[in-house]
Order: structure tokens, then C-alpha cells, then sequence
């Protein structure tokens, strides 16, 4: 007995010894970083250049690559395989058995060495939280086969105004971060991007491939609440940005491996010049317990992901991440990268504007406001691999639909920074006076970052844009009221201009009149307001 007692102790101390461990090794410097400084264009595209130069961002060691004597050292080391590396982060993602990734910590260049199997960091404070959380597949969603309508996911956010102005995202560029593209290159809701060539590139990150229209169809249904595009059934927020679609997410496990991919793909499309990330992934649990994260480290600054998403915010990149849809569980918070601190995190409400009861919610774990802002989540009109439009319930979705919007606010102001464009969205917002951890900001008034006056509720829709104005002006109202007459006053009351407007001709010209203030006054049957209006 004794003999089979000691073989079992040594069979259980040889698995320990010799099991695959994935680890972060983080380097001390980049000696090799004034030559890449000194030749910007070897890292980074003439657009992602333009974007630091409009924003006023320097280059730094950031931006240099890993320093690749150092990548050679480590992938000739003694069992041990590089999965991913990260230049924001100065790190490489590897694997080998707890002997030989401890055997790094001995090079002279590596600064230290992080498992991700918490329990293996001898130094690391152990928090232990009388919490259990399961493994959630935050992919997994339901599809309705029934007609899709997005109406109502862009006209809660007034988005309609930025398109009446033609603000649809053309020029801007958004990556998206998912789990696969099956059906993107075939299905009829994409063929508008196909036609006109908005699907820039991508690349598969999971499995090192150039074949991004594969994989989990996730990232379909979240790319079709932007860029899809079929009339009178799905319009997506952004339908002429431009798109490069990767993947970083394994459905079929969740490994923190992802995280590392997710910031190499940061990286990518940071050097390619995007201006938007939109992630619909949010990473908490791990298939194996000793690697899963808690919600102290929900801070903004523990998680690899989030530490990179934040990098990627000081590039001059605005990203976006859903908020997650664990609303209901027994961990209710907001999961990487939703709570960094740049990032906007997007929870999710139904179409009457309450909050789903799955949307994830706040604070971060330093008691900052998460999620940011939220949009339609629930019932989210979205079309699949096959191109049959349904409706979906998720942050998921809640997440694109903002992204599209933010790309198209950009749009409209193309000097604004990022850090600007942030802003206009959270002040927009209709609870920014009073943030709660459930809807954050609120829901933002795209319509009201133009200037406009807008009013939207069960029974009235009426807007006036642009406001300021250069040489017309446009008043949005139901078409049930077919007609109205507008009035435009100066400031002593002189009645200068006075004209019948439809509901399919709103718009009124400006030409005759000065820089300056006016009034107006619109009169329809059972709608009348006043107003003010600058005459740039």
C-alpha cells in the first residue's frame, strides 16, 4: 500500500511538474527604440500617423515593437511556445510547464513573469471572495426568425438626425473584435459594404489565418447592426464606414490567451488607422478556476485586456465594449475590458428605454460610474450568416449600434479628439446629471450633438438641424402631419421669412439672412413650437 501511496503522490507532483501553464513575460526595455522612432512609417500606416498628428498624440516607446533578439531568446528557451506578444505592453503570452516559465524570471532582459494561474504567483496578494461564478459563454444568443425592424435602435439615440445630414460613417473606420465573420462575403445584408468595398481587411488571430469569414457567427450579427444594410428591413448605424473585422475569440473555450489576442489585434488595427474598436467580448470566468479573474480586479488596470484597451485609447482610438449580459447572475459587474477607464461600456434597454435585466451592471471595482451609456439591447434587430434578419437579445448588440452612432458623430466633427467625442456622448446623455450603476449616463441624444432641438416621445417627433446653420435649416416632424408653416423672427420681432414645409421638403433657406440670432416660430396642426436659431 505504501508503495502504490508514493507512486500515486509522485504521478499527482510529475503532472503538476510537467502541465502547460500559460504566462505573461514582461521585458525591461527596448533598446532598439530610437531607430523605429526615427522611421515611423516601419510602424505604423500614413493614416494612423495622420490620427496621432490630428490629436496631437506623440510617438513613444509604446509604439515600438518588441525587441526581436528578445523574442528569439525566449522562443529558443527550453519548452516554452509564444501564443501572442504585445508591444503596447512590452510582453509576450507563452506557455510551457511551471520549471521552464520559471526558468525566464533568470534572464537578464525580462522584468518579470506573471502566470495566469493566480495561485502560481507567489508574490501576488490572494484575494479570496465568498463568490462562486460559472463559465459564461457570452456568445451564445438566440436568433428570432421574424422581421426586423432597427428603427427603433436608432431613433432611441436620435440617430436619424446625423443621417438626414448624411452623417452615415463614411470615412470613418471601425475594427470590430469578435468571434467570426461566416456569411459577411456572401449574405445580402452586407452586400452594400461588398460593393463598395468597405470590408478593408481582417485576419484570423485564433487560428493564424487570413480567413476572418469563419469562424462563430457572432461577430456577423454584431457587424449587421452597423453595417447591414437591406431596405425596409435592417439599417444598420454606420452603413458606409468602413470595416476591418478580426478574430480573437475561441468559442469553443475561454482561455486567457484571448485577452492576448485581443490586445495584439488592438495593435493591428491601431497601426492600420482605425479610428473606432468595438468589442462585443467581455472576459471575468476562465475554463480552468485558478485563472479566472474576481471582481476586485474590475479596476480598470489589473486585467491585460483592459490595460490594453486603455493603451489603445491614448493611440487616439475610441473603443467600445459591451458591458455583458450577466445582469442576473450571482457576479452581476461589468467584465474586461468594459471597466477601464476610457472605455465606453455599453449596457443594454428594451425599446421602452428600461434596462434589460441581463445587462451587466456597475460600479467598477475603484467605485467609478460603469456601464457609460446605453443603447437598445434587447430584441436588437441584426441579421445572421444566411442573411435572414430576426431580432437578438444582448450587449452584444447594444455595443455595435453605439459604435456605428459614434462613428457618424466623428463623422460630423472630424477635428474633434477622441477624449472630445467621449465627452459630447456622456454629456448628451439624458441621466448625466445623475448617473446610477445601472444606466451609467444614460441613453445619449445623438440628434442634440448637432444642435439641434429635438422632442421624441409617444406622441411627437420634431426636430430643427442643423442648429447653428450656414444656408438651410431642416425641421424634422411625423409625416401624419403632412404640412406645417415656419416663421423665422429677429430678435425685435420682425417677421423676415415665412414658409409652408412638408414633411418630405423641411427644409428652409437661410440665404437672405445675416450672421446672427433668430426665432422661429412652426405651426402644424396639432404641433406648434418655438425656437432659437444662429445663422453662422
Amino acid at each position: 500500500m505504501k508503495h502504490y501511496y508514493f507512486t500515486f503522490i509522485l504521478l499527482m507532483f510529475s503532472a503538476a511538474m510537467f502541465s502547460q501553464e500559460d504566462a505573461w513575460v514582461y521585458f525591461k526595455d527596448k533598446p532598439s527604440s530610437q531607430s523605429f522612432l526615427d522611421k515611423p512609417s516601419d510602424m505604423l500606416s500614413t493614416r494612423s500617423l495622420t490620427r496621432r498628428t490630428n490629436q496631437n498624440i506623440a510617438l513613444d516607446q509604446i509604439d515600438v515593437p518588441v525587441e526581436k533578439s528578445y523574442l528569439n531568446q525566449i522562443k529558443s528557451s527550453a519548452g516554452i511556445t509564444i501564443l501572442a506578444k504585445s508591444k503596447w505592453l512590452n510582453a509576450l503570452h507563452i506557455t510551457g510547464t511551471q520549471a521552464n516559465v520559471s526558468a525566464l524570471k533568470s534572464l537578464a532582459f525580462v522584468d518579470k513573469v506573471v502566470f495566469a494561474n493566480k495561485t502560481l504567483n507567489i508574490t501576488a496578494k490572494i484575494i479570496s471572495e465568498n463568490r462562486t461564478v460559472e463559465t459564461q459563454n457570452k456568445l451564445k444568443t438566440t436568433i428570432d426568425y421574424a422581421y426586423g425592424n432597427a428603427a427603433s435602435q436608432i431613433q432611441m439615440l436620435n440617430g436619424q438626425i446625423l443621417h438626414k445630414q448624411n452623417y452615415t460613417g463614411e470615412g470613418k473606420v471601425i475594427a470590430v473584435l469578435d468571434a467570426g465573420f461566416p456569411g459577411v462575403n456572401t449574405a445580402q445584408p452586407f452586400q452594400n459594404l461588398q460593393t463598395n468595398n468597405r470590408i478593408l481587411g481582417g485576419y484570423d488571430f485564433v487560428n493564424r489565418n487570413a480567413n476572418f469569414y469563419t469562424g462563430d457567427d457572432h461577430g456577423t450579427l454584431v457587424l449587421s447592426t452597423m453595417g447591414g444594410y437591406k431596405e425596409n428591413a435592417l439599417v444598420g448605424t454606420a452603413p458606409d464606414a468602413s470595416y476591418y473585422l478580426f478574430i480573437t475569440e475561441n468559442d469553443a473555450s475561454e482561455n486567457p490567451i484571448e485577452e492576448s489576442l485581443w490586445v495584439e489585434a488592438a495593435e493591428k488595427a491601431d497601426s492600420l488607422g482605425v479610428d473606432i474598436i468595438t468589442t462585443s467580448l467581455g472576459y471575468f470566468s476562465f475554463d480552468k478556476a485558478g485563472e479566472s479573474h474576481t471582481y476586485s480586479d474590475m479596476n480598470g488596470s489589473t486585467t491585460f485586456i483592459s490595460r490594453g484597451a486603455e493603451i489603445a485609447f491614448s493611440r487616439g482610438i475610441i473603443v467600445v465594449a459591451s458591458a455583458g449580459n450577466e445582469g442576473r447572475t450571482a457576479e452581476p459587474h461589468i467584465g474586461a475590458p468594459a471597466d477601464a477607464v476610457s472605455v465606453i461600456a455599453v449596457g443594454s434597454v428594451t425599446s421602452a428605454k428600461v434596462k434589460s435585466d441581463f445587462s451587466s451592471v456597475g460600479p467598477s471595482f475603484d467605485n467609478r460610474i460603469k456601464p457609460d451609456v446605453m443603447a437598445q439591447g434587447t430584441a436588437a434587430a441584426v441579421s445572421n450568416a444566411s442573411g435572414t434578419i430576426g431580432t437578438s437579445n444582448g450587449t452584444s448588440f447594444s455595443c455595435p449600434i453605439m459604435a456605428g452612432m459614434i462613428a457618424c458623430l466623428w463623422q460630423a466633427f472630424p477635428e474633434k479628439t477622441n477624449k472630445e467625442i467621449r465627452k459630447m456622448i456622456l454629456e448628451s446623455s439624458d441621466r448625466y446629471t445623475a448617473p446610477n450603476y445601472n444606466y451609467g449616463y444614460g441613453i445619449p441624444n445623438f440628434g442634440s450633438t448637432l444642435g439641434t432641438e429635438t422632442f421624441n416621445s409617444s406622441s411627437e417627433i420634431f426636430s430643427v438641424y442643423p442648429n447653428p446653420a450656414l444656408t438651410q435649416v431642416s425641421f424634422l416632424f411625423s409625416d401624419k402631419l403632412d404640412t406645417a408653416s415656419v416663421s423665422i423672427y429677429s430678435i425685435l420681432g420682425q417677421k423676415l421669412i415665412e414658409k409652408q414645409i412638408t414633411s418630405q421638403n423641411p427644409v428652409l433657406s437661410l440665404q437672405s439672412l445675416k450672421s446672427g440670432l433668430y426665432f422661429y416660430t412652426f405651426d402644424a396642426e396639432s404641433l406648434h413650437k418655438t425656437g432659437k436659431i444662429i445663422k453662422q
